[in-house]
């Protein structure tokens, strides 16, 4: 997307109108960027703050992280020829314990008329892009009384539409993950292995009655739009099932069941749409790479991750048990995908599996549940693409687990600081490529503000 000079001036135009009023406050229907917005997934429909006027809520997130991290592996070695020098492209970057980049975002949301808002999401820094850049922008209606019509009305106690180029609602992880600097939502430091995270453009209808959900939307597919390769565009279906039920005053219940589905992609995005970075900065990157180019942080922006490379064709399915007691919180995450990525031009032969499972343990305690422990187990199952020159080939069946442990202090409810001790193994890639015998464990500290 566009960098935010348009989005700076949109600001500055807003902020200089008489007609509309700078605030801190919170708006209706929308999720509180702080800790009351743990455990929050879909907006709610409770009317609860009345419509005063064209206002402009203006919130931010920042976030910085010390860094201990170690690897190792055992591939084996390639070497080149670069500069004069022999090098070996299976070598780990050498790393050591510091701090991270911090990062930096800018929320905007404005109330239009009752029931009207507009979202708006700025990295002003990220690993990825140290320069700012848009994450997405969306309208969300939850009244629609400029119709006069009655029987919208009573329609609309119950549903929400959304239209803009928005993260998608595809299972219910990416409401407790870290989205760059906005990490109040998150008990751990990193996100999933699998990262089921990105932005198109679309429409989303979510309703609501009694706890029960349900959400349909319909996407061009792509991260980025466009009108180019229209062979190969196909639309992306994106349906939720649930129940949510405040059983009484100690125990919460939630189940969910996601599909996300598409025929055909350019470049499908699902496991890759994560423009932030993810918080494990040079983990199993290598110190050189074939075309000599420099090796940083924003290059290899993905370090510790892994995608599938159903970049042309996918179906996904996640299954997302939540439960509260007290201060008891488990959160599951059961997911598999299934698709086709390319192999340049030509698609892949046939369809790869992948299989994901997380499972989280948090333990909130002290006044307002301001502290926390929390423990993960996350692991991957899945066969890598296999090699243009030898499509009918299958690839390796690789492995990837992670174990992270740790816990935080909510300072205030916009201020949290947590730490963690992650290990994360790889298992059965090839002696040729730099993750086999991968490992990397040690600590992370990490503070954010959200408001």
């Amino acid at each position: 997307m566009k960098k935010i000079t348009l989005s700076l001036g949109l600001l500055l135009g807003i902020s200089i109108s008489s007609f509309a009023q700078i605030t801190l406050s919170d708006l209706p229907y929308a999720r509180p960027y702080d800790k009351r917005g743990l455990n929050i997934f879909e907006t709610s429909k409770k009317d609860t703050i009345p419509f005063e006027g064209i206002k402009v809520r203006l919130g931010g997130g920042f976030a910085q992280q010390f860094q201990g991290l170690q690897h190792k592996n055992s591939a084996t070695a390639i070497m080149q020829q670069q500069n004069g020098s022999e090098v070996n492209l299976n070598q780990l970057m050498p790393i050591e314990n510091g701090f991270n980049l911090a990062s930096a975002n800018l929320n905007l949301d404005v109330a239009l008329a009752d029931g009207i808002r507009l979202n708006l999401v700025t990295y002003l820094s990220s690993r990825h892009h140290s320069e700012a850049w848009v994450k997405g922008g969306y309208i969300q209606v939850d009244k629609a009384e400029f119709l006069n019509s009655p029987l919208v009305d009573k329609l609309m106690e119950n549903l929400t539409v959304k239209v803009g180029h928005m993260e998608i609602n595809y299972g219910d992880a990416h409401f407790r993950r870290t989205d760059n600097a906005h990490a109040l939502q998150n008990p751990f430091v990193g996100n999933y292995i699998m990262d089921a995270f990105t932005t198109e453009i679309g429409a989303e209808l979510i309703y609501q009655y009694k706890g029960f959900l349900a959400v349909g939307s319909v996407t061009g597919g792509e991260i980025q739009g466009g009108i180019q390769s229209p062979g190969q565009r196909k639309p992306s279906y994106i349906g939720k099932l649930g129940y949510d039920s405040q059983v009484n005053d100690d125990l919460r219940l939630r189940l969910t069941g996601s599909v996300y589905t598409t025929s055909g992609s350019v470049r499908n995005t699902l496991y890759g749409g994560d423009r932030a970075g993810s918080r494990y900065f040079l983990v199993m990157d290598p110190a050189k790479v074939a075309s000599g180019t420099a090796v940083t942080p924003a290059t290899h922006f993905t370090s510790g991750n892994i995608n599938p490379g159903l970049t042309n064709s996918i179906t996904a399915m996640v299954i997302n048990p939540f439960v509260k007691f007290r201060g008891l919180e488990l959160f599951g995450n059961f997911e598999q995908a299934k698709g086709k990525g390319r192999l340049g031009a030509n698609d892949e032969p046939t369809d790869r599996t992948w299989k994901q499972l997380g499972t989280d343990v948090v333990y909130r305690f002290g006044n307002n549940e301001n502290l926390y422990v929390a423990g993960r187990y996350n692991v991957v199952e899945g066969r890598l693409a296999p090699l243009a020159a030898s499509p009918n080939v299958p690839n390796n069946d690789v492995t990837l687990s992670r174990v992270q442990v740790g816990g935080g202090w909510f300072v205030t409810k916009n201020i949290v600081t947590k730490a963690e001790y992650v290990k994360q193994q790889y298992k059965g890639f090839a002696p040729s490529d730099i993750r086999h015998g991968g490992e990397f464990d040690g600590f992370m500290i990490e503070g954010a503000i959200s408001f």
